[in-house]
C-alpha cells in the first residue's frame, strides 16, 4: 500500500463532498493533527466564516444557499475506513455539543480529502442523552438516487456500531474531550 500524504498541523486541507463522481461542495479546513496509519485520527478545524463553494450539480446541496459556514467552529475527527466522522462544535463560550456525521470513508489526496455526506446524524448534547437526526430522510434520499443501496447499508452498519459505542461510553474520540480551538494546543 502506498504511503498516505500527511497534513502538517496548520496546513490547509481541502474538503470536497463528492456525489456520483462529481464535486458537490468544497471548503478549506485547517489540519490540527494527522496520523494516517490504520486507526489514526485526522483532526481538522472548520472555522466560523469558512467560505463554501458549490459547483453546478444535478442534486442541489442542502447548504447551497450559504456563502460561508456560520455560527460555530467545528473540530472534525476522522479515521481511515470509518463511515462517519465526529464533529465537536465550539462557539465564543467554548464547547457546545458533538455530532456524528455519517459519510463515506474519506479518501486522501495531495491537497485534501474527498467524502460524501450520507444524510444520517447523531446529536450528542453537552449534557443529556444522544439522539438520532435525519432518520426520516434516509428513505427519500435513497428513492431519489442521492445515496445508493450500498451506501445505505454502510450507513446502517456504522450507525449500529456508533450507537453501541455511545451506549457503552466507549468513544475513541474521548481524548479530544478537553481540547479547544482557543487553548492553542495542536492535539490532546
Amino acid at each position: 500500500m502506498a504511503e498516505q500524504p500527511r497534513f502538517d498541523p496548520g496546513a490547509d486541507v481541502r474538503v470536497r463532498e463528492v456525489l456520483h463522481g462529481a464535486e458537490w461542495a468544497s471548503w478549506t479546513e485547517t489540519a490540527v493533527s494527522d496520523d494516517p496509519a490504520e486507526g489514526g485520527v485526522l483532526a481538522t478545524l472548520q472555522r466560523d466564516g469558512t467560505a463554501l463553494t458549490f459547483p453546478e450539480h444535478p442534486f442541489p446541496h442542502p447548504w447551497g444557499h450559504l456563502d460561508a459556514w456560520q455560527g460555530t467552529t467545528v473540530l472534525k475527527l476522522r479515521r481511515v475506513g470509518d463511515w462517519y466522522s465526529v464533529w465537536r462544535f465550539f462557539d465564543d463560550t467554548g464547547f457546545r455539543s458533538a455530532y456524528v456525521n455519517f459519510e463515506t470513508p474519506y479518501v486522501r489526496g495531495a491537497d485534501g480529502i474527498d467524502v460524501n455526506d450520507l444524510q444520517l446524524d447523531i446529536v450528542i448534547p453537552r449534557e443529556g442523552a444522544w439522539r438520532w437526526k435525519d432518520v426520516q430522510d434516509l428513505a427519500p434520499t435513497l428513492a431519489n438516487g442521492r445515496i445508493t443501496h450500498d451506501e445505505l447499508l454502510g450507513v446502517l452498519t456504522a450507525a449500529g456500531e456508533v450507537a453501541d459505542l455511545l451506549d457503552r461510553d466507549d468513544r475513541w474520540w474521548a481524548p479530544w474531550d478537553d481540547w479547544s480551538p482557543a487553548d492553542g494546543r495542536i492535539a490532546p
